[in-house]
């Protein structure tokens, strides 16, 4: 470390120590709510969400062959079949805007094209059945059919603009060193044993997070065996691994999954902690008052809906917890156009994610990916409130 470099840490440490308002309420507050936040992303999405994403991703990148990645999510791959897979991938997963990183992550180093790759990035988190039923019982059946039509296109278009922007680099990058080449001994066992190798997991990552509806009969009797169901894909993942896999391919994909979980845990921790520091949990304030957001959401200009998109893009969402927040939100005074925005931008995108893609795709691809999320949804807004 150079002197200079040494210099400038002693100022910046003694400045932070000495210019922190640590008297005030506020700051005191706001120092809590991200450490409680952090103690309940770690509770809630660690162990049962991000665990099984890394290992689905260290799978892709070992278990899934680069050819393949290419013929079907490749930047000349058929556009209609790779985003028509990409944009729906949201109902199989359901997962939130940090779950998905990891196996985006895989799917990315592996050869997909920035355009369907994105598509996947957003459709991942924002379609997610359970929460579209959710809003349209709880916000109108209004809202949730365009929550559903909005986050389809969405992904598709964002997919699209990404894959435009960006074609002349993914075109070298198709090509380039940096993507990961799967060992050979990957494509030795059948398609239909790899087949049922991911499905399994899939289904360990979906049925451990199954969320609770009691309006739904069948999704609620799903939910009172979530953790049997789990169990049961669990001794069966326990099983393919001892009967179709060598030592050496284990230690592989261990070695990928403990990549992923380097690059991403640390920033993903680090974006969650400032999130609480400046935003605060659901109904706890923080540096952030809740009035100023809830004063500037109110009617359906311009300034409304892209406030309402821009904040619901830093702010993390937990699985669901968009829809409540919503409802209160627009029982204080929040216009419909401003809260479909929120939707769409919301649950796709955090601090946290943002954080993590930047470390994927690098500033300028992750500058526009963010970009074309909250034009889209503060456009997506407007129209709305125009018309309810």
């Amino acid at each position: 470390m150079k002197e200079r470099t040494k210099l400038l840490l002693i100022i910046s440490v003694f400045s932070l120590a000495y210019f922190i308002p640590f008297e005030q309420l506020r700051f005191q507050n706001a120092l809590m709510e991200s450490l409680a936040m952090l103690q309940e992303y770690a509770r809630e999405h660690i162990i049962l969400c991000l665990v099984p994403a890394f290992f689905i991703a260290g799978a892709i990148a070992n278990f899934i062959s680069q050819a393949a990645v290419m013929k079907y999510f490749g930047a000349k791959a058929n556009k209609i079949l790779s985003y028509s897979v990409a944009s729906v991938s949201g109902t199989i997963l359901a997962v939130c805007s940090c779950t998905i990183l990891p196996i985006f992550a895989g799917i990315y180093k592996c050869g997909a094209g920035i355009g369907p790759a994105t598509a996947f990035l957003y459709s991942g988190p924002a379609i997610n059945i359970l929460a579209i039923i959710l809003t349209a019982r709880v916000l109108g059946l209004e809202m949730g059919i365009a929550r559903a039509i909005g986050a389809v296109v969405f992904s598709v278009v964002i997919g699209l603009s990404m894959h435009l922007i960006f074609r002349k680099e993914e075109l070298r990058r198709q090509t380039g060193p940096e993507l990961v080449i799967p060992k050979d001994g990957a494509r030795v066992r059948p398609l239909w044993k790899n087949a049922l190798y991911f499905a399994v997991m899939v289904g360990i990552l979906v049925f451990a997070n199954w969320g609770q509806d009691e309006t739904i009969p069948f999704w609620q009797m799903i939910y009172k065996a979530k953790w049997i169901i789990t169990l049961v894909l669990l001794g069966i993942l326990i099983l393919m691994l001892v009967k179709w896999f060598r030592k050496d391919e284990m230690k592989r994909w261990g070695d990928s999954t403990w990549g992923f979980a380097k690059q991403i845990f640390p920033l993903l921790l680090a974006g969650v902690f400032v999130a609480g520091f400046l935003l605060g949990r659901p109904g706890h304030p923080a540096l952030i008052p809740n009035e100023w957001i809830e004063g500037l959401v109110g009617g359906n200009n311009l300034w409304s809906n892209l406030f309402a998109a821009l904040s619901g893009s830093l702010m993390f969402f937990a699985r669901l917890t968009e829809v409540p927040i919503l409802e209160g939100l627009i029982g204080a005074g929040m216009g419909k156009g401003p809260a479909l925005a929120l939707l769409l931008a919301g649950p796709t995108l955090s601090l946290p994610s943002m954080l993590v893609i930047r470390g994927i795709l690098g500033t300028k691809k992750t500058v526009v990916y963010i970009a074309l999320v909250v034009i889209m949804a503060t456009l997506s807004g407007l129209i709305y409130g125009a018309f309810f």
